[in-house]
């Protein structure tokens, strides 16, 4: 069948018409991707022949005078929507500002950011501090052109090796102190300033050991005005005997290599071998350390005992663990610290991250490299260790001493409101003594908030919420079984209703809001839990608002005590009456002692400063009368 010519040059066209719709939205379609490109990743001022290259071509054919006929049919047709649209971005494109694509980048990318290398500005990750594939095991890729370095910037940021970088830069975030202020308090007088400023000179990055380094100094002013001598005693004291820092490798249970980094300060051991925690958390370094061994030195200096000092730890996070690779990773921490081990030396005890677990790998590893089983470490296991009430000690103690201050007072903790933080062990034994003490617990807290029940806590409710930390499950979960609790995110249990806070979670846990907040809900007593745990602004607050302050280096005592008695006592059974018995006889004359020593230079039972100056008064002069009969060692 023939058709005739003009259905044929009809067809061919149509074909072209429908050819040149297609390439036009085709093109359309391209040019709105490449404005999305270039939106997002933004041709800039530095690269202007990026924009006008196109991403794709359409090759236009050669036209027969035919087809060029036909062009001219299709263009004089009224315009189509899809060419309006062209037009449309076409406009559009020439009025909108494109931002610098490295700008783009750098607010898109949290940790990326732009620096020169070899005259060649490169995206760079925050944490590894490299750019591209540089990092990685295989370096491949072009890292010429853009798509290409956006492409190794994702494929960064999603691998293990970046995220591992940037899970430990987040946790260690408090190790940033460039951009942290050191409070400074005022002092009055000059020599005790000048020890401030010796220290700050010397440690200027060790925030939280300045810190600690001023309350001393501070308590001990009306000591330092009396006797000059006390001066030099004191600049000796600040520096420790002994740092100890060494390297950690372990291998987890994928066959890969890690390494962390431990620590262990021996502060002073004037009056006796030392003794002190071992913390294991991500934010752990030299000044935490040595904050915490100062601050222990003190401590055991107001115990019944003569002791050294000490604290150490690493940045190793047992969360998420499994039990082999901390066993590893302890036996790996052991075998370079048991050197500095012994019951005439050093030895530890638990602190943040360390509980039975990790104390009995360490027990296991230092009695296998030591070659005797001379000494012990202070946790709760009886088959190895000694007394079974030894992580009781330091809970119980701190409601002793509370108890101590109430009866002064001709008041008892029976139906008071209390308000405590953490829910650890110390925590945990805090709740259980105010309970058979008659008192109203009302509050736990973790990393992420706290929880709150208004009918207080019992022991069934204690052992409920030990089987929540157990599972490593959210405090959370108890408000589905407790109908009148209620959790907070992202909060601080220090707005609740209250007479009495046992602040027990970690040091400058309570800052100067925090202390508004305690003042305005009637809170009269802070007995202090955690190694310092205020701020110095927030001690101001509640020195204003005459808020009683007792600081941990007394209310810890409990727990120095029961390491000596299982230490020095080990084969004795005692009954946990009769270890409440000697526990509350020590804790009595820690009080004594302290309210003594504030009384022997002036301070009034009465004032809010009593007890905190009175403690470092007391533990300061047991030092420094030993260390002036000793010599200058």
């Amino acid at each position: 069948m023939l058709l005739p010519a003009g259905g044929v040059g009809m067809s061919s066209a149509m074909d072209d018409m429908n050819l040149i719709q297609q390439a036009q939205r085709h093109q359309l379609v391209v040019r709105e991707l490449g404005e999305e490109i270039d939106l997002e990743i933004g041709p800039g001022e530095d690269d202007p022949a990026f924009d006008h290259n196109p991403l794709m071509e359409v090759q236009a054919r050669e036209s027969s005078a035919e087809e060029h006929d036909n062009k001219q049919m299709v263009a004089s047709q009224p315009p189509t929507e899809d060419q309006d649209m062209t037009k449309t971005q076409q406009v559009k494109r020439k009025k909108k500002v494109v931002k610098r694509w490295r700008e783009e980048w750098a607010d898109t990318y949290k940790w990326a950011y732009v620096d020169l290398k070899d005259d060649t500005a490169r995206i760079f990750c925050s944490v590894c501090r490299e750019y591209g594939r540089k990092h990685r095991r295989n370096p491949y890729g072009n890292e010429g052109s853009r798509n290409m370095q956006m492409s190794a910037l994702e494929e960064h940021n999603n691998s293990l090796l970046h995220k591992e970088a940037l899970r430990l830069q987040m946790a260690s975030r408090d190790k940033i102190i460039v951009e942290k202020p050191i409070y400074v308090k005022a002092l009055m007088s000059k020599t005790a300033g000048s020890i401030v400023e010796a220290a700050l000179k010397r440690d200027p990055h060790e925030p939280e050991f300045i810190q600690s380094v001023q309350e001393v100094v501070h308590a001990l002013e009306r000591v330092i005005s009396k006797n000059s001598n006390y001066v030099n005693t004191m600049e000796r004291l600040l520096e420790p005997e002994r740092t100890i820092i060494f390297r950690v490798p372990w291998i987890d249970d994928r066959g890969e290599t890690h390494v962390n980094r431990g620590f262990r300060v021996h502060f002073n051991q004037t009056l006796g071998p030392c003794r002190g925690g071992l913390r294991f958390h991500p934010s752990m370094n030299l000044g935490i350390a040595k904050f915490l061994s100062f601050e222990q030195t003190l401590k055991n200096a107001l115990s019944p005992y003569r002791l050294g000092g000490s604290s150490g730890g690493t940045d190793f996070d047992p969360s998420g663990k499994t039990d082999s690779e901390i066993m590893r990773f302890c036996q790996s921490f052991m075998n370079e610290l048991y050197r500095y081990l012994g019951p005439d030396k050093d030895l530890p005890s638990e602190e943040m991250g360390v509980g039975t677990r990790e104390m009995g790998y360490l027990y296991g590893q230092y009695r296998r490299l030591a070659g005797h089983s001379q000494g012990s470490f202070t946790g709760p296991r009886v088959n190895w260790s000694g007394s079974s009430l030894r992580t009781e000690a330091t809970g119980y103690g701190l409601v002793f001493f509370a108890q101590l201050i109430l009866a002064d007072m001709n008041k008892e903790l029976k139906g008071l409101r209390c308000v405590v933080s953490g829910s650890g062990k110390i925590a945990m034994h805090v709740l259980e003594k105010l309970i058979a003490y008659g008192a109203l617990p009302i509050t736990v807290s973790d990393s992420k908030g706290y929880l709150v029940d208004e009918d207080g806590f019992d022991f069934l409710k204690i052992s409920f919420l030990r089987d929540i930390k157990a599972q490593h499950r959210s405090l959370r979960d108890y408000s589905k079984t407790y109908a009148r609790s209620k959790y907070y995110d992202q909060a601080k249990p220090w707005n609740e209703r209250c007479d009495v806070a046992f602040p027990c979670a970690s040091q400058n846990e309570v800052d100067q809001s925090d202390a508004i907040n305690l003042v305005n809900s009637g809170c009269r007593i802070v007995i202090e839990g955690s190694n310092m745990p205020c701020t110095p602004e927030a001690v101001d607050v509640l020195r204003k608002a005459n808020v009683l302050v007792a600081p941990s280096m007394a209310t810890g005592v409990g727990g120095v005590v029961a390491g000596e008695l299982e230490l020095k006592e080990c084969n004795l059974n005692w009954s946990p009456e009769e270890f409440e018995s000697k526990l509350q006889e020590a804790m009595k004359q820690t009080y004594q002692r302290v309210l003594k020593a504030a009384s022997d230079f002036g301070y009034q039972k009465e004032s809010p400063e009593t007890l905190l100056h009175g403690a470092v008064i007391s533990a300061f002069l047991t030092i420094a009368n030993s260390m002036a009969d000793q010599g200058c060692v």
